[in-house]
């Protein structure tokens, strides 16, 4: 299964989630780590859906898009 990971690096580290699955984060000191992290999560959450859920979520179409917005200071 494809899914799509955001990774945020912050003072921290590196913070990721994985839009398509509420609540699936993690973090990592670096973003490797990050990334090597957020697919464990994946996989363990993926692990815990009914057959039914799995289904729906793999018929579920999600877009990533970058848009350009306009800033009135």
């Amino acid at each position: 299964m494809i899914l799509n990971a955001l990774i945020e690096k912050d003072e921290f580290g590196y913070f990721a989630q994985i839009p398509e699955l509420k609540g699936c984060v993690t973090q990592g000191k670096t973003y490797e780590e990050a990334l090597s992290n957020i697919q464990e999560a994946a996989e363990l959450y993926l692990e815990s859906l009914q057959k039914e859920e799995l289904i729906a979520l793999e018929n579920r179409k999600v877009f990533i898009s970058r848009i350009e917005v306009a800033i009135h200071a």
